[in-house]
């Protein structure tokens, strides 16, 4: 298998990523990608790479390059190095073009982690809890005593169990 760079060496190093649920895959020779800086994870990024190559399109967190983490002093230039974010907060300084990007490669933008099936019910339940107790301090506070009401039932019902 020839090199996808050179296109006259033999390819020793192969590499796979996968964008917009499509497998992108690149053949190296080693000259190649020692070149690339594929050896070196801070100096290699398959994305540009691939650009180069017409297969991928540029990844943009939504903040210009000189957006800079408060925190940890991270760039967007970093991040497209390294396909990595530098802390927790990297998550709100680049938040604009997050979003997107991870809803693409993820089922939606908020972390919920594993779950046993049996806490499923109990969470949700939880939550539920949570979101009318907001809706009967609001209620209370416009005054509406009758959709009030309402809600201190349904609490009630889902505290015992029955809703």
């Amino acid at each position: 298998m020839l090199c996808d760079v050179c296109k006259t060496e033999h390819a020793s190093v192969f590499l796979t990523q996968i964008v917009d649920a499509k497998m992108q895959k690149v053949n190296m020779c080693e000259a190649c990608s020692k070149e690339k800086g594929v050896t070196d994870p801070t100096g290699f990024a398959l994305a540009d790479m691939l650009l180069g190559m017409g297969a991928a399109q540029t990844v943009d967190v939504g903040a210009p390059d000189s957006a800079r983490c408060a925190v940890c002093g991270f760039t967007q230039t970093e991040f497209k190095k390294t396909g990595r974010l530098g802390c927790s907060s990297c998550y709100e300084t680049f938040a604009e073009g997050l979003a997107p990007m991870l809803r693409g490669m993820h089922k939606g933008v908020e972390h919920t982690g594993k779950v046993p099936e049996r806490q499923v019910a109990v969470i949700r339940r939880e939550q539920e809890l949570r979101t009318s107790h907001e809706k009967l301090r609001s209620a209370v506070a416009a005054e509406a005593y009758e959709e009030a009401a309402s809600i201190r039932d349904h609490i009630r019902k889902l505290e015992e169990g029955t809703a």
